[in-house]
């Protein structure tokens, strides 16, 4: 009997199904946003060191949404003979990218910002007329970066549920940062308003405060990217505790008759896990090709998230293995 492959979108629930169709069309939405957003900023930024940081900040905002439609696209690749494993971890390769880009720029940033602080440049904002009558621009940046503090809100609260039900640590990431955002808006606001009243460092300052921001988005991307490459052990998102899902297999293999103590690494390859079970059978002599079989397959079609599930027999459980339990409802609860 062939064994169908997990992950293939004829296998996965319709949950999931709906999840991967929402996360995709809020990442348009949010590319689509930021288009707009990058477009008014670099028309009215003038040459303040704020205005100019949070333009960059919304122009690296496109590269973690954009990533996760390329790596969404890339994963759903069918597995090959030169990639056995499928194409799954091209999620973790957008991550890493998504990353990386946000250090790189974020540094530089704060080097310039930093640079402009040291050397007491003062940024000056003009004034436009207006129906004949004479206005400062900085209201028009401070009213437009107020209005721009609620639509990264709304869909960093609407990418966060589907984030998790994937599993999806690019987008989970990119919904934080759409969180955070109101901090560099109103950052923004503050340095606007300070070069107002004649407190010329406020812009500078404020543009240090959100390169930080962008720093710390960077790093924590990076962090999560490479920690799922180097195939540590998978966490829930945005809780640090080991994910439920290899506790729920230990607990499947626990159930068998001929299985006395079960233990397992697993990997992560984006959205999907790859179990690796070690069992110490109660009589190593009775167990069969047919059991090893049965045991396997009850343990693919537990959960969409398990990709492949290899069970090997041993004398002796390793004490790296981990060896807790869990239950369903735990899972669907994460």
């Amino acid at each position: 009997m062939s064994t169908p492959i997990r992950g293939d979108r004829s296998m996965t629930p319709d949950a999931v199904h709906n999840a991967t169709r929402k996360c995709v069309i809020l990442a348009w939405w949010t590319l689509g946003y930021l288009v707009v957003d990058t477009i008014i900023l670099f028309m009215i930024k003038g040459n303040s060191q704020t205005m100019q940081a949070a333009w960059i900040q919304d122009l690296l905002g496109m590269v973690p949404p954009l990533a996760f439609l390329i790596g969404v696209r890339v994963a759903r690749r069918k597995a090959t003979r030169a990639h056995p494993y499928g194409y799954a971890q091209a999620m973790d390769i957008a991550h890493l990218a998504a990353g990386a880009a946000l250090v790189g720029f974020g540094g530089f940033l704060l080097f310039e910002s930093s640079m402009t602080l040291v050397a007491r440049e003062r940024p000056d904002i003009g004034q436009f007329s207006l129906f004949g009558l004479d206005m400062w621009q900085g209201w028009v940046m401070i009213a437009f970066m107020f209005i721009t503090i609620f639509p990264p809100l709304l869909l960093g609260r609407l990418k966060m549920k589907p984030a998790k039900v994937l599993h999806s640590k690019a987008l989970f990431a990119d919904a934080r940062m759409n969180r955070a955002d109101w901090m560099a808006g109103t950052a923004s606001i503050v340095g606007i308003a300070g070069i107002g009243m004649g407190v010329w460092w406020a812009d500078a300052v404020a543009a240090i405060l959100i390169s930080l921001d962008i720093l710390e988005d960077g790093f924590k991307n990076l962090k999560g990217s490479l920690s799922s490459m180097m195939d540590s052990v998978p966490k829930s998102l945005g809780e640090g505790e080991p994910h439920p899902v290899p506790g729920l297999v230990n607990a499947r293999l626990a159930e068998l008759e001929w299985v006395k103590e079960v233990g397992n690494r697993t990997r992560e390859e984006g959205h999907f896990f790859h179990v690796d079970a070690f069992v110490v059978p109660v009589d190593a002599n009775m167990v069969t090709a047919a059991d090893l079989i049965l045991a396997r397959e009850s343990c693919l079609d537990l959960h969409w998230k398990i990709h492949d599930v290899s069970i090997t027999p041993v004398t002796e459980l390793s004490p790296l293995l981990r060896t807790d339990t869990a239950t369903l409802e735990e899972v669907e609860t994460d």
